[in-house]
């Protein structure tokens, strides 16, 4: 008496089959799911006397300097003979490493000059905390200095066409990493100087996870 067959699970083959398979399918989720994290995403800007992506010994500049513009070398030269820099300032930019300085130099339209304008940030090696802010605009005999601010922490950028200034506040017992809030000035060129247009307070309040969101002041 031939008896029937019952077929309790796959054979050896089919199931080593199904397993390629399975290990295939998770391999190009997981390719596909680097490749979505690898593109398209935004960078949190962080809040914090810090300006650049620098480490002890090391700057970034900015942006390249335009042809015939100042480069990062002329730029140091340009603050360290300048007679409007402070001497604390100018004692304190010394090489980090090497020969690397520690400024930003960033170049734009300010002052409707006959070419770029210079912006130059001096930072501390350790902390890239800014000490001195400097706008130079160049004129028949070279550049000359526009505008300066040098108390700290402090930092200057370009915003369309407008110079902001950027003071870091502390209260008492803020480390360096983590002020207490900033002050914010916006200045335009009028009439052959930069005028105060805008400014306004932001205070950081420590929210989940140790991080500072901006929360603007009023009054």
């Amino acid at each position: 008496m031939r008896g029937g067959l019952t077929q309790a699970g796959p054979t050896p083959a089919r199931g080593t089959i199904q397993a390629a398979i399975t290990a295939m399918t998770v391999l190009a989720a997981l390719a596909l799911f680097v490749s979505a994290c690898g593109t398209g995403g935004t960078g949190a800007r962080d809040e914090g006397p810090a300006h650049v992506d620098a480490v002890v010994g090391a700057t970034a500049s900015p942006s390249a300097a335009p042809t015939g513009a100042p480069d990062r070398t002329e730029a140091v030269r340009l603050v360290k003979d300048d007679p409007a820099v402070s001497a604390e300032v100018k004692s304190g930019l010394k090489p980090c490493v090497g020969d690397e300085y520690p400024v930003d130099v960033s170049y734009g339209d300010l002052t409707d000059g006959s070419g770029e304008d210079l912006i130059v940030n001096v930072l501390t090696c350790g902390d890239a905390v800014g000490v001195g802010s400097y706008v130079y605009r160049e004129d028949a005999n070279g550049y000359a200095n526009v505008f300066k601010a040098e108390e700290p922490p402090v930092y200057a950028e370009i915003d369309r066409g407008d110079l902001v200034v950027t003071k870091q506040v502390y209260a008492k017992g803020d480390p360096v990493s983590s002020p207490s809030g900033e002050n914010v000035v916006t200045y335009r060129w009028v009439a052959g100087r930069f005028r105060r247009e805008f400014s306004w307070h932001n205070d950081y309040s420590s929210v989940v996870g140790g991080e500072s969101t901006p929360v603007p002041k009023t009054g």
